[in-house]
């Protein structure tokens, strides 16, 4: 941003502007991967694995800055993993290649992607990411460096994805189809172009160590983080893909009677804008249906260079819904969350509590914007409904988080249910005191002196000052004896 750009910024959204300096000012790097001292790790003294590092931020600026901060070899790793990936899409994309040539590519990429000096100049020149593919023999060289057990996970991945882009490509190629038709076709192409990459990341997250080593079995939790994500893209992304001719949107879900549309360019129009917002906001439906189980499985992370690499493209994902959601302007244009936005949501995507409430809060402002007229308006009430009740039932909101460490939390007084607690919280007291009372009653033989005998019923045990008086009873008992003795010995002893 330029001095005009900040300049206007301030003038026009001070509020985001202070967000803006905060981040800049306070939110640190957590690490360097050009340091000398993460070389050995990062490979940044690789003139290779450099050129790694460049296509990343070339091909994903969102994603770049996350993997970058990964602890140890992770970040190479996913690193090398995202941008195999990135290069098997991008072949798959292209409707130059045309399917005789594309599909021997596609269902042989996992091993020519390890196939020493192997690159790829057959992209059309206007394909994004070509660049990757006309010097994919760098990766390759990486790629072969790369720990047996993480390569192993990539090349599975990898294969299983190409199988499932090569099936899709093969079919619209020679059906002539250029939509998915059902709802399931969707949630299958979506689980091969996104959900593999959530198990290949979990996978990776246990064979690093840096997570447990179940999280890898984790599967439907792994998809669904992928398929919020790319669900989440599609929606955003209608316009740009209806000009490149490619249609994600399934047609169970827009070509239904109650809409009328026969193509999805149809949604363009003006005049048919709040049918087209019906459909969106089942689209944005279908994707919200993923939500709870994005919140379960990053509750489920450790390490919190992978939690924030999970949490911040989650917590994004559920800011562009909302933006989306019942926003005209998406019909027209490529639309995307504003920057003091993504810097908050950055510097608060720490802590699963934190992400929790992220979410709660975007749930609450699209369920704001729901109409009843909307068709599925009780649906979408009912999701919403769902992030409420997962966020009650593992964060509840009457209890306050102390705002310094090692302080206990506290309880909104105005809440029905801090009462119960703090009655519950006396009680627990109560018992815990009666238990030491029993314990020294039968330490000062109390009991009977027999350490076996079953406590005393909770109304006989007395309290603190009655165990005194006993005590102290005991003490005038035996100074009156050693007195009486005394006299004795005074009086019939004495010559």
């Amino acid at each position: 941003m330029g001095l005009a750009a900040w300049v206007t910024l301030l003038l026009t959204h001070p509020i985001e502007f202070r967000v803006l300096i905060q981040y800049y000012l306070y939110h640190e790097q957590k690490r360097d991967i050009t340091a000398m001292k993460e070389h050995e790790t990062s490979g940044w003294d690789r003139k290779t694995m450099r050129r790694c590092w460049y296509f990343l931020d070339e091909t994903s600026r969102s994603f770049s800055a996350v993997i970058k901060e990964l602890d140890g070899d992770l970040a190479r790793t996913i690193c090398l993993f995202y941008l195999v990936l990135r290069g098997l899409d991008t072949i798959e994309d292209d409707m130059t290649i045309p399917d005789e040539k594309k599909q021997p590519l596609l269902r042989q990429f996992h091993k020519l992607t390890v196939t020493p000096g192997w690159k790829f100049d057959g992209c059309g020149p206007n394909e994004k990411d070509r660049q990757l593919l006309v010097e994919y023999d760098q990766v390759v060289e990486e790629l072969n460096r790369l720990q047996p057990d993480y390569l192993d996970i990539i090349l599975d991945v990898t294969e299983k994805m190409q199988t499932g882009m090569a099936d899709f490509a093969h079919k619209a190629a020679t059906t002539g189809s250029i939509y998915l038709d059902t709802i399931a076709d969707y949630d299958l192409y979506c689980h091969y172009v996104a959900g593999l990459v959530g198990e290949g990341l979990s996978r990776l997250f246990s064979a690093s160590k840096k997570e447990v080593a179940w999280l890898g079995s984790q599967l439907e939790l792994s998809n669904s983080m992928g398929l919020l994500l790319q669900k989440t893209n599609i929606i955003r992304d209608y316009r740009e893909d209806c000009e490149e001719n490619r249609f994600f949107w399934p047609r169970e879900i827009w070509a239904q009677a109650k809409y009328g549309f026969k193509e999805m360019r149809e949604m363009h129009d003006p005049s048919a804008l709040e049918r087209a917002q019906w459909v969106q906001t089942e689209m944005v439906l279908d994707a919200m249906r993923h939500l709870t189980d994005a919140l379960d499985y990053l509750r489920l992370l450790k390490n919190q260079s992978v939690f924030a690499f999970c949490a911040i493209p989650a917590t994004m994902a559920i800011a562009t819904l909302e933006l989306c959601f019942m926003n005209p302007e998406m019909f027209q244009r490529n639309i995307k969350i504003r920057k003091a936005d993504a810097a908050s949501l950055i510097m608060r995507s720490t802590n699963p509590r934190e992400v929790s409430q992220i979410f709660r809060t975007y749930c609450r402002k699209i369920h704001a914007r729901a109409r009843p007229e909307d068709p599925n308006f009780l649906r979408l009430s009912v999701v919403c409904g769902k992030v409420e009740q997962w966020c009650e039932h593992n964060y509840p909101s009457f209890v306050q988080m102390p705002s310094t460490a090692g302080s206990p939390p506290t309880f909104n007084p105005e809440d029905a249910r801090s009462k119960i607690v703090v009655i519950e919280q006396e009680a627990d007291k109560e018992l815990t005191k009666k238990k030491r009372l029993a314990e020294i009653r039968k330490k000062v033989g109390m009991e009977g002196g027999d350490a076996n005998a079953p406590p005393a019923a909770a109304g006989t045990m007395g309290s603190d000052w009655e165990i005194l008086l006993y005590i102290m009873a005991m003490v005038v008992v035996i100074l009156l004896l050693s007195l009486g003795v005394v006299w004795v010995v005074m009086t019939y002893f004495s010559t």
